[in-house]
């Protein structure tokens, strides 16, 4: 059985934002929200005035990764309503449902309470003048990605995935919904790609074979903006609310979340 998205009749535009770009991923656990926080920060660190949108309203990790873990976020009352004051840090505006429920609760939503959320978070906060709202995707194919292709202007998506073969299955479903929803596909983030010893950094091992990062690029059909290492420091960094571009920007994998940043500034240029 084949089914078709119902296309929103007309999407709604937020007011001092210039481009919105998704950081989706078909499976879970392949790095989504790493490389959204990373992006996001070096984005910020170019100069670009950024929002990231945490819209991964069950496993929402945004707010570990730029170290506001804890944070309370604040209502206003203004001549439009009541409107959210996103919590920055590292340069980066930051909305995210952890800021609105305990650490240990878990969040048991149905779809129409996701969606209205996540309208929320675009249309409620006062993001300001933005170039870029990065916004990190649960992975799948779900509720909160439809809502968002249907309901807002998408400048483009990146697809992160692993070498793997299931991680490439999911991913290219994925890839595939946006493509029928008419969202431009910037390109593909293979992260894991290579392994680099903690105490043997001038060492890589392909430990999923050479060439991976191409493989991952023809199977999905769609260009390849970077591959990212396996460091125990993206880890480190990340638990510790600094990501590794700030953490530590001579790494290889700040190297590569740089240049796939700079990947998606070109791919954003190219559609203006």
């Amino acid at each position: 059985m084949t089914t078709q998205p119902q296309q929103a009749a007309a999407k709604q535009n937020i007011e001092g934002i210039k481009h919105i770009v998704a950081i989706a991923s078909g499976k879970g656990g392949v790095g989504k929200s790493t490389v959204a926080a990373n992006v996001a920060v070096a984005l910020a660190q170019s100069g670009a005035a950024v929002g990231l949108l945490d819209a991964d309203i069950y496993g929402p990790n945004a707010a570990i990764m730029l170290g506001v873990e804890g944070s309370t976020i604040h209502v206003q009352q203004g001549p439009k309503g009541q409107s959210l004051e996103p919590i920055v840090n590292h340069g980066v505006k930051l909305v995210s449902t952890s800021f609105f429920v305990r650490p240990d609760q878990a969040i048991s939503w149905r779809g129409p309470m996701l969606t209205k959320l996540i309208r929320q978070f675009f249309a409620d906060v006062t993001w300001g003048e933005l170039d870029y709202l990065i916004v990190d995707l649960p992975p799948g194919t779900g509720d909160a990605q439809l809502t968002i292709a249907n309901s807002f202007p998408i400048t483009g998506a990146v697809i992160v995935t692993t070498p793997q073969k299931v991680a490439l299955a999911d991913a290219r479903r994925g890839l595939k919904m946006f493509e029928r929803l008419n969202v431009p596909i910037f390109g593909v983030v293979e992260n894991m790609s290579y392994f680099i010893p903690p105490d043997l950094p001038d060492r890589r091992y392909d430990i999923y074979g050479s060439a991976g990062g191409e493989h991952a690029a023809k199977t999905l059909e769609a260009p390849l903006l970077g591959c990212i290492p396996i460091e125990i420091e993206v880890r480190v960094s990340g638990d510790a609310g600094k990501p590794i571009v700030l953490a530590q920007p001579a790494s290889a994998s700040a190297q590569a979340l740089e240049q796939i940043t700079q990947q998606i500034t070109v791919a954003v240029t190219d559609l203006a």
